[in-house]
């Protein structure tokens, strides 16, 4: 079982947090070293993820790439083989780099997942991401009901307190928001589940991203994260489950209705 400590530490810091619920990209996990490594790996995977590059395309040669980056030789082979391991180019001798078809992208790595909702997001892209939380989070609630501890459920109802003191301001609600749902999948005390920690903390960050403006707030959302945190403390393990899908739910209903708003507004020239 893993110990509360590391079930609910804070992801980020206050500051760093503040970015993840901007427009860009969460973070580049495919490089050690960050800076310009980094900034170029996030220009050109958003890129291909977005289509600028499709399928088949080759990639500009070494030379011309370099230069439209303003980087080195060994600063692009990096990345180069950062993206091919998500799955998104391949680089062979005789026909150079080329995307490879989206069946072949790995989709559930942070970076592709931050690249592909780097915009605000399609209906298409909104059922795919909010079906992905619904395979992962009900079933860990599920468990966290079956095997936290009464510290563990402590710690979650103090982290819930936070959200309810912070749920009129969307950007302060975001934080203890991420902890509240990442904790839940380290409480299952299934390490494979927690490890999913990451990867929930990309998908979750996106829908905050969604619901930045919705005029109530997050305050009506708290009821429902309440509900999940008394079924789990009443090891009410079918109940956790459907409070979570439930609260699942309530967001997508959420932001589908801030994306239709945001179409209206568009197509009215607002």
């Amino acid at each position: 079982m893993n110990n509360m400590k590391n079930a609910t530490s804070r992801p980020k810091s206050r500051n760093s947090f503040a970015n993840l619920i901007g427009r860009k990209p969460v973070r580049s996990t495919g490089l050690a070293s960050g800076g310009l490594h980094a900034t170029v790996l996030n220009q050109i995977g958003q890129r291909i993820v977005r289509g600028d590059f499709v399928p088949g395309d080759p990639l500009p040669n070494a030379d011309d790439w370099s230069a439209a980056q303003g980087v080195s030789r060994t600063v692009l082979r990096e990345v180069i083989k950062v993206l091919a391991g998500k799955g998104l180019i391949e680089s062979r001798p005789k026909t150079g780099t080329k995307v490879r078809p989206r069946s072949q992208w790995n989709f559930l790595d942070p970076d592709v997942l931050a690249w592909r909702y780097a915009s605000a997001g399609s209906g298409e892209d909104v059922r795919s991401l909010f079906e992905l939380r619904r395979a992962i989070e009900p079933m860990a609630a599920g468990l966290a009901a079956e095997r936290a501890t009464p510290e563990q459920v402590a710690e979650l109802e103090a982290v819930l307190v936070e959200m309810e003191e912070a749920a009129d301001d969307s950007e302060r609600f975001a934080e203890p928001d991420l902890v509240y749902h990442q904790s839940i999948l380290r409480m299952t005390g299934n390490e494979l589940i927690g490890s999913l920690a990451a990867l929930i903390e990309t998908a979750l960050v996106t829908s905050f991203r969604l619901t930045n403006d919705l005029p109530e707030g997050q305050r009506p959302s708290v009821p429902l994260h309440r509900e999940v945190v008394r079924k789990i403390a009443a090891r009410d393990t079918e109940g956790a489950r459907s409070a979570m899908l439930t609260l699942i739910d309530k967001a997508e209903e959420d932001v589908r209705h801030i994306l239709a708003s945001r179409q209206t507004r568009q197509a009215n020239g607002e």
